[in-house]
């Protein structure tokens, strides 16, 4: 197990940067996610972390020590790749035991470490077929097993799952989470879909164009995000947005008109100042069906997506989406009445910068 710092991180290939001052902690034992659009370089930052990407400028520091310049080798991680990165002719048993054979670990030992493995990855009956005669659940597993065996002190998943299907996908999930509870090892998970960031991490670090938005537990961050980026991002189905202007101001939140929709009234942005641009925001599932006392819409439905246990509605004008329990009788081309609960709603100013909410 193993503490990591990273220290104003910068990369840069020639004039083009990729990675902008970059720098958080990750606490020994912490399974820490990276989450963010493609191309926000998440996967450019674990790349450094491990050594296969240089540092233009910063440090990277395992329990203290400075890792710049220590080769990826030297560093003690283990990286599972999104490809799998099987030797097509060995079998499992042999792709799990091949590292160790290169680094002289006597036979006894191998098939000690590689045998631990198989029983906790339920692969012993597969110890003799080759990657072609698995799954991709299953080949996924003796990547990870390979990894295990080296007894790393941080374990890098760059995109793992993206090549499984859905449901291969949710128990994976599970599996590399229970993985986490037993060896109780320092985890660092690259991914863009913030599904697995939420249901996986013990902290999440959403990154946009080589910046971090916002590090935090990932129900600090649907909660409490720190902007608008990080509000549209976490969660599922995204949250709403509304854009107008603040016309009341007090010590409990503020009143926002919105063209086409009306008046607003939030427990956000109390001290704001009158006349100002602002942002709100709500999510799906803490719309209510129907009118109440305040902040009532109406709007023409142009979508219904029914789940059985779940139904997603979609207005057109204004365009909310809304996720209610269970099942719905209405359908495309009717006219829905919604409340927005004050308490529920984020303020985000013109910046995209999240006002104080109550509670």
């Amino acid at each position: 197990m193993a503490t990591l710092n990273l220290q104003g991180l910068v990369k840069r290939y020639g004039n083009f940067g990729v990675i902008h001052g970059v720098s958080f902690d990750i606490a020994d034992g912490e399974f820490v996610v990276f989450v963010g659009p493609s191309g926000c370089g998440k996967s450019t930052l674990l790349r450094m972390i491990c050594g296969l990407e240089t540092v233009t400028e910063g440090q990277i520091l395992i329990d203290g020590q400075v890792m710049n310049d220590v080769p990826s080798a030297q560093r003690g991680l283990a990286l599972v790749f999104q490809s799998y990165a099987l030797y097509p002719h060995m079998t499992v048993y042999q792709n799990m035991a091949f590292g160790l054979e290169n680094l002289g670990t006597p036979k006894a030992e191998i098939a000690a470490r590689v045998g631990e493995a198989a029983r906790m990855l339920r692969l012993d009956d597969y110890m003799q077929r080759k990657p072609t005669a698995l799954s991709g659940g299953q080949r996924q597993r003796v990547a990870i097993g390979r990894a295990i065996v080296r007894e790393p002190r941080v374990f890098l998943f760059d995109e793992p799952l993206s090549n499984l299907d859905a449901e291969l996908r949710v128990g994976m999930r599970a599996e590399i989470a229970q993985l986490h509870r037993r060896l109780k090892t320092t985890m660092i998970y690259v991914t863009h879909d913030q599904v697995e960031a939420m249901t996986m991490a013990d902290k999440i670090v959403v990154l946009r164009a080589g910046t971090v938005e916002q590090v935090g537990a990932p129900l600090d961050l649907y909660n409490h995000p720190a902007n608008q980026f990080v509000a549209g991002f976490i969660g599922s189905p995204r949250m709403n947005f509304l854009t107008g202007r603040i016309s009341a101001s007090g010590a409990d939140g503020v009143a926002v008109d919105v063209p086409g929709v009306g008046t607003i009234r939030t427990h956000a942005g109390a001290g704001a100042t009158i006349g100002q641009e602002a942002t709100i925001g709500i999510r799906p599932e803490h719309i209510r069906p129907g009118p109440a006392d305040g902040n009532n819409v109406s709007g023409e439905v142009v979508n219904v997506e029914q789940l059985g246990g779940l139904s997603y509605i979609r207005l057109g004008s204004p365009d909310i989406t809304i996720q209610l329990s269970g099942q719905t009788g209405l359908g495309v081309g009717d006219r829905a009445e919604i409340n927005l609960p004050a308490e529920a709603i984020h303020v985000f100013d013109a910046d995209g910068l999240a006002m104080a909410r109550a509670g």
